[in-house]
């Protein structure tokens, strides 16, 4: 048996929304999925109900508050980039997303792990790179730009799931990933994937001209990359 509830919790006095999909009984592992450039959308929740089958609790973060979507290309811009303007605030809405898990009754606060899609992904590297209080981080097609904030030793576990063909993450930001959480001593890995675009994850993408498409081949083997990645960082 499983529930499913709406979890609010306020960021800076504004109400946010997140989603807890979890598994009855004792308190399990819980991942958390944070979103695109779009908002917390049905998409994250589907991603979120494919972690709750393969055993684990699954929470849909939310950084841009209760309702707060973009359905455009401009609007999506335009709810992204003020925190991406501010990343230090930005760091802020991502862990004040994990303390609203960790105050749930059906989480195992000592077994949290967090996927990302796009500025999702940007967003779970940017909380290994806070040190969070989880045990890894997956970003999928995620942006690699450094935050510019203060540094310290990375303990999460890390990996990346990328389209080498991402315009928005080209070779030399790669590269750059691989340098910094070197430095930073993280456990990192990364897999990359030929002839694969940005958001190759999210079905039903396709826009070539702006670098994104969906790839089901490459999609499946970072799905199945994830699994055993969760497997490891989530076990006891």
């Amino acid at each position: 048996m499983t529930t499913v509830r709406d979890v609010e919790f306020e960021i800076e006095g504004q109400v946010h929304q997140g989603r807890l999909v979890a598994h009855q009984g004792p308190a399990r592992p819980t991942v958390l999925v944070f979103h695109a450039w779009d908002g917390r959308s049905a998409g994250v929740d589907a991603m979120a109900d494919r972690v709750l089958g393969l055993g684990w609790n699954a929470f849909s973060a939310d950084l841009y508050g209760k309702g707060v979507r973009g359905d455009s290309v401009e609007s999506c811009q335009a709810l992204m980039t003020p925190l991406l303007n501010d990343r230090a605030r930005l760091r802020r809405s991502i862990l004040r997303n994990v303390e609203v898990v960790t105050d749930q009754p059906e989480v195992d606060a000592g077994r949290l792990a967090a996927i990302g899609f796009c500025f999702g992904g940007l967003c779970v590297l940017d909380l290994a790179r806070a040190n969070g209080p989880v045990r890894g981080v997956a970003s999928f097609h995620g942006l690699f730009t450094p935050p510019g904030l203060p540094e310290g030793p990375v303990s999460p576990k890390v990996v990346a799931f990328h389209g080498w063909n991402d315009p928005m993450a080209p070779p030399e930001a790669v590269l750059g990933f691989a340098a910094e959480f070197t430095r930073l001593g993280a456990d990192w890995r990364l897999e990359a994937f030929g002839d694969t675009l940005h958001g190759f994850m999210m079905e039903g993408a396709n826009n070539p001209a702006l670098g994104v498409a969906y790839n089901a081949v490459s999609a499946n083997r970072a799905w199945k990359g994830l699994v055993g990645f969760l497997e490891e960082a989530l076990s006891a």
